[in-house]
Parts: structure tokens; sequence; C-alpha cells
């Protein structure tokens, strides 16, 4: 079977008038939708439960986008053994026919595309451009898998003997649990998704209770091109009650979890306990979150710096684990840096994503007032250089915020926030830069501002970070050309969108016959 190469899908130019428009026009279509009712979907099977959950949008707080039949243990006992039952038949389904059935799903979402985007804005808060990178990240996903299957499928080098005719071939592996988070509400949904599917595997599919709405979406994608009834299970729910049920149960072989570290390691500890009838130890691929510095050089740009750390500190309101939270200055270019910091942090513009300004509203009440409590600890651990404040309205909306001389293990450096705010520490020089970057539990992304080639292969050797950019925000990362993962309590090592990622979900079988 041959395909074109990989390409990365292109987002869309909302500079151009006429896009704005079509997105617009998308947003209405949509908000005629809002307001129904949607079931779980076992097996096929539609079911409805004697509870629901309401999914709202959080630049409108009143306004309804769904409501979901709410999952619980029984059904989430049931959706694995269905899952069990359906793999018996979806893992010999030849890898060529799983790879069609993505590229068909990787169609109807480019058929999709403003429809999906306009759901995302709606429930999830991001403004146009942030919204139209994440359909197009999903289908990169689609697309990069589907492709890396058939590369897993063909024929493996393995060293010659004589005497013996040997294969090595890979198989998935059986029942996985698919838990994606909020903040990439349907790329990284439908990338842990979809590579487990395109990999031979069935899974049950928790979405966040959060943004459960582009779950149903990638469901309904899914069936349009194809899948079998039974390969993907849609399980909204608790993560207390539907979660721990699915990670625990003994015919679960696999976790994909991407969320934060405590939530990560609880998921890590309960799945390593071997249940009565399991038979193997279960995977789990974490991604966990980071606390992610940019370091700048006094031999840089100071201009070009600080708009490489506003874009990855502020965008989609700081709400990705990728996000620039701390910046490390040279204290010889601190004070420009700082002013010039303020200069454009005091440009952006804070309002409802449907209307696409720069930053909209943080997820939900509970996600305010946990930055408030953390905004309240920065008065005390530095200077409030702008921000701290609640931005009125009827949506979670709080002002950009940067706190400066914040010293390198204050809660504010260390604790991960998720949210709209910046500590600014000064160093002494680069390589105390090096060792502040490298000081928290995490090591996910990061970035080195600097034009001295020596500085920069010396980040390269010392800084333990997954995804490290230079002269670059540490935000954006593309599906093949920056596999993303990060180190320590940033995860379990995995490398999503890079083509070690698939192997998570496979095991090799070698297989000798003597000639």
């Amino acid at each position: 079977m041959k395909v074109a190469p990989f390409r990365n899908e292109k987002i869309t130019d909302f500079s151009k008038a006429n896009n704005v428009k079509l997105q617009k026009e998308e947003i209405v279509k949509v908000r005629k939708k809002l307001g129904k009712t949607y079931e779980l979907i076992i097996g096929g099977k539609k079911i409805k439960t004697d509870k629901t959950f309401n999914s709202y949008n959080p630049s409108n707080k009143n306004e309804l986008i769904a409501t979901f039949y709410k999952g619980n243990a029984e059904l989430a006992n049931k959706a694995i053994l269905e899952a069990e039952k359906t793999f018996n038949t979806w893992k010999y389904v030849p890898a060529e026919e799983r790879a069609n059935l993505l590229f068909r799903a990787a169609e109807i979402t480019r058929r999709r595309r403003f429809e999906i985007n306009a759901y995302m804005i709606l429930e999830a808060g991001k403004n146009f451009t942030e919204a139209d990178a994440d359909t197009a990240e999903a289908i990169d996903f689609i697309e990069f898998y589907a492709r890396e299957m058939l590369r897993y499928a063909s024929k493996q080098p393995i060293t010659p003997i004589k005497g013996e005719k040997n294969e090595l071939v890979y198989i998935p592996l059986g029942v996985g649990v698919v838990i994606p988070p909020w903040n990439f509400p349907f790329a990284i949904l439908v990338g842990m998704s979809a590579a487990s599917i395109v990999s031979g595997n069935t899974i049950v599919l928790k979405p966040s209770s959060d943004t459960p709405m582009m779950g149903r979406l990638f469901y309904e994608i899914m069936e349009e091109a194809g899948i079998p009834k039974g390969v993907l299970n849609f399980l909204p729910g608790s993560g207390g009650e539907v979660g721990d049920t699915l990670v625990a149960h003994p015919k679960t072989r696999y976790i994909s979890f991407t969320g934060s570290m405590e939530v990560g390691i609880h998921i890590n500890e309960l799945a390593a306990k071997v249940q009565p009838g399991q038979i193997w130890l279960k995977r789990v691929v974490a991604e966990m979150g980071g606390k992610d510095s940019i370091i700048v050089d006094h031999e840089t740009d100071i201009d070009v710096a600080v708009k490489g750390v506003v874009a990855a500190a502020f965008g989609f309101q700081g709400q990705k684990c990728s996000a620039c939270s701390r910046a490390i200055v040279d204290q010889s270019v601190y004070k420009e840096f700082v002013t010039k910091l303020k200069a454009e942090v005091e440009k952006i513009e804070v309002g409802p994503a449907e209307e696409n300004y720069y930053m909209g509203p943080v997820i939900n009440e509970s996600a305010r007032q946990n930055t408030l409590n953390y905004i309240e600890i920065g008065k005390k651990e530095g200077k409030l250089l702008f921000g701290g404040n609640i931005i009125e309205g009827n949506g979670f909306y709080l002002q950009p915020t940067v706190f400066t001389d914040i010293k390198p293990m204050a809660r504010i450096s260390q604790e991960e926030i998720f949210a709209p705010v910046l500590a600014v520490i000064k160093s002494k020089n680069f390589d105390e830069s090096l060792k502040i970057a490298n000081n928290t539990q995490f090591g996910l992304t990061g970035a080195v501002y600097s034009n001295n080639r020596a500085k920069l292969d010396k980040a390269k050797k010392e800084l333990l970070i997954g995804n490290l950019y230079f002269n670059r925000k540490c935000t954006g990362a593309l599906v093949g050309v920056h596999p993303f993962g990060g180190f320590n309590m940033s995860g379990t090592d995995s490398k999503a969108g890079g083509r070690d990622y698939l192997l998570l979900f496979l095991q090799a079988k070698l297989m000798s016959e003597k000639v």
C-alpha cells in the first residue's frame, strides 16, 4: 500500500477577513445545535443512565453546550468487557484496513474543520487560531499514525541466519483506556485514540468532563469513517468512579493518559497493582505537565525574546503543559527585558473566545480560584508587574499576570499553575540560568534565546528537557517535526507524534522456523 509522504496540515490564516467570516458563520450554525443530550456508547449501543452532567461555555458560563449521561462503575466494567470481545476480531483486521479507516477519518475531519473549531471555541474557550491549530494537529495525528502503522506492519529487518526463516511482527496489546485532557480537547484525544485504534487495540474513551463534546464529535467522525462497533466506546463520567474502575479492571491492558501530575501518579499507582485474574503488567503512557522556562541570555535580541515569552506564556491563557511559566533573564538585560515585557503584556486583550480575543477565559471557576490563590502567593514572593485581577464579564476571565524578582525556589517558580501567570527570575549569568531551568521536578519544554553558539551547545548538553527550542517560543510542537513529551514528572518519556510512539501500543512477536 503506497501513500504520499506525511505533511503537516496548514493552520487557517485568520488575518484574512473571509476566514474570520466563515468561522463566525459556523459558530452561528453550531449555536443552533447546543443544548442536546448525548448518550454513552458501548458496543455501538447508545445508553442512558439516571444521572447527567452539563458542559458549559467558559466565555459565557450560563450557556449550555450539551448534557451528557454520566457513566458509572457498572457501565465501566461493561465497556471493558465489550471492548475485550471486539478485540478478538479487530486485532486480526489487516493494518492496511485500519490505516484506511484513519485516512477516511482525516478527510471527514477536514470537511468538518470549522464546525469542530466552533464547538471548541464555545466549549474550551479557545480563540480562532488556537482552535484551528488544535483541529489541524488532530488531522496530523490521524495521518501520521496511519502511516506509522503501515511502517510497523511492513517486513521488519532482522539479522539472517543460515538454516532458519525468522520473522518479527508487531501485534496489538488489547483493551486500552484513553483519558485525555480538556486543554487540547480534540488534538490530544484524537491522537491518543487514533494511535490505539490503528495499532489494532480496542478502547474505552473517557473524555474530560469539561470538554466532553469533543469526544462525541470524534466518535461521530469514526462512526462515519466505518469503525466497527465496540472498537471505540464512549464513556463520560467521573474520574473517581468511572476512571478508577477502568484503570483497575483486570482486562485493561494499558492506560493512555494526559493530565495533571497528581492524577497521573494516582493512575500509575492503581495500574501497578495486579488484580485477581490479571495476567499482565499494565502499561501506563502518561503525559503529566510541566513548569517550563525560557532562558534569555544577554547576547540576544531582547525584543524577539520578549515576543516569544509572551506568546508562550499567554497563548490559550497559559493553559498548556508546554506554556512558558518562568522567564529566566540575565541580570545585565533584566531591566530592559522587564520594561519591554510589561509594554507587550499591556497590549493583550481579554474577552469572549467567539469574538476572537487574543486571550479568552480560563476553563472553569475552580481554575480561576486556584489561579487567584497563586496570585496572592506571588504577591508575597515577588513584585506584581502587571495583572492579578479578575476581568468582569459572564465568563472566567483573568488578566495576564506577571511577577518579577521571583526566587528560583519560590512556589510560583516551582508549582504548575496552568494559567496566565508568568514568573520572571533574575540570573547572574548563563550557567546559573541553566541550573535554574533544571531545578523543578518537571522536564517538558523550554527555550533558550542566545546568539552565542557555544552557549546553545552547552544548553543542549545540560538541560534535561524533552522538547528544547532555541531562539523561538517553547509552545507549538508539530506532529512529526517536534515529537512531544518530557522527562521526570512530566510523564513516562513518550513522544507523541514521533516514530516510536506506536510502539507503546504494540508488542513484538518473533517467529522462527527451521528450514
